[in-house]
């Protein structure tokens, strides 16, 4: 296949050939081989596929919230071509056994992926962390959906195993000491953000970063919700991640969400989500991840500590950022980093991430100017809702995997490929 005429994130004009699952050759200019099909790409932008780090496809367990066919084709249809599973799911993911149960989950992914392993009491390191495991993590310094948060022992011991078999670790920082519990008298949606505290997630990220330095741990802080907390993190040289609701939504929009805006770590005030933006802008902020946990609206729709945390982002994310750079209040190379070059380089994925030869065909083709008004019902994920209704978003035309087209839209049709997602560790 040949790629004609396409605009690179840097403003170059580029041919992009791709021969099987790979990027055969980026140039100027590329002859078309006799039987070779071409796209015409003239004033359209092509990307490297987003890597979204922190997904949660609900498989095992909870399949009415989402399954690894849905959450990968919604994946595909906002231009993410890699996902990689959290282990609060049902079993959670914390032996061999369950990981081997939720590999048989990932047969339905449109999408590559790689699967995290979590830690509760009774894990069992040495059989999770002989599996082709992406990471370990999201380790909970405190509880969340799945009630897997642990103490500081059990996670210093945790960070020195994986250090010891080299694999990285993502972290939930948050401190539960700090949380206030004197908002518990409170219904209001905004009693969620003022109960976990931003000074729960500093206190969280520094400890953590802590146990990271002394064990020498490839340490990433997940969902960091606050300029502390990021910056902490950058002073202690370890990565983290930012979510697009983190990044886009604060505590002045619970009039509109409600219940459906409660998350971990929750929403923060105008003033620090600003900070987080400035952050992400700026490069300090190593990539963007979502954190897609979807829930059913009947469920949200309950008080709000009984309403379960959590929203979904996995298609949107990439759709909000190229918006944002369209308006431009990101730059374009930015929003590559972001979701795909530093997601690659952090997590050690030398295939993936860029658009050069050699590289996986992990492809994404979108018309920077056609905007469309983000729609929960018109979304692939099964839980038919999105924080960011009514939000405009730069949505692709077409998402290629491996060389395979595993999402076109045309003409308001919506076409999917086949479930041809592989574990990202197994092709190492």
């Amino acid at each position: 296949m040949l790629i004609a005429n396409a605009t690179l994130v840097d403003g170059r004009q580029r041919d992009v050939r791709v021969a099987g699952e790979r990027i055969a050759a980026v140039e100027r200019r590329l002859s078309a081989g006799a039987d070779e099909t071409t796209i015409d790409a003239t004033g359209k932008l092509l990307l490297p596929g987003m890597i979204d780090a922190h997904v949660h496809f609900r498989e095992p367990g909870f399949p009415e919230k989402e399954t690894w066919a849905s959450g990968s084709r919604a994946a595909a249809a906002g231009g993410v071509t890699t996902v990689v599973d959290q282990p609060n799911t049902q079993p959670p993911t914390v032996d061999g056994e369950t990981f081997d149960e939720k590999a048989t989950c990932t047969t339905d992914s449109v999408v590559d992926f790689g699967i995290n392993g979590g830690v509760t009491p009774d894990w069992q390191p040495d059989e999770l962390l002989d599996r082709p495991l992406f990471a370990l993590g999201e380790v909970f310094l405190a509880d969340s959906t799945g009630e897997m948060g642990i103490d500081a022992d059990l996670f210093a011991d945790a960070v020195t195993a994986a250090t010891e078999r080299g694999v990285p670790v993502t972290v939930h920082a948050e401190d539960a000491t700090r949380f206030d519990a004197s908002t518990r008298d409170r219904d209001d949606a905004d009693a969620w953000s003022a109960f976990r505290t931003p000074e729960a997630e500093r206190a969280a990220v520094e400890r953590a970063c802590e146990v990271g330095r002394d064990t020498g741990a490839q340490l990433h802080i997940a969902h960091a919700s606050t300029p502390e907390g990021i910056d902490a993190a950058d002073s202690m040289e370890m990565t983290c991640e930012v979510t697009p609701h983190h990044l886009l939504l604060s505590r002045e929009d619970y009039d509109d969400l409600g219940t459906h805006g409660r998350m971990n770590p929750p929403l923060r005030s105008e003033e620090r989500r600003e900070g987080v933006y400035e952050r992400v802008a700026d490069g300090t902020v190593d990539l963007i991840a979502t954190d897609h946990a979807p829930h059913t609206r009947e469920e949200k729709d309950a008080g709000i500590w009984d309403a379960p945390s959590g929203v979904p982002g996995v298609e949107t994310a990439l759709p909000l950022l190229l918006a944002e750079a369209r308006a431009g209040r990101l730059d374009y190379e930015r929003v590559r980093d972001l979701t795909a070059a530093n997601p690659a380089a952090v997590f050690d994925l030398p295939q993936k991430g860029r658009v050069e030869a050699g590289k996986d065909a992990d492809l994404v083709l979108v018309d920077p100017d056609a905007t469309r008004d983000i729609r929960g019902e018109e979304l692939a994920t099964d839980c038919g809702w999105t924080p960011f209704d009514g939000f405009e978003g730069v949505f692709p035309e077409w998402t290629m995997v491996r060389g395979e087209t595993v999402y076109e839209r045309t003409d308001g049709e919506e076409r999917f490929g086949a479930a041809i997602g592989e574990n990202v560790r197994s092709r190492e």
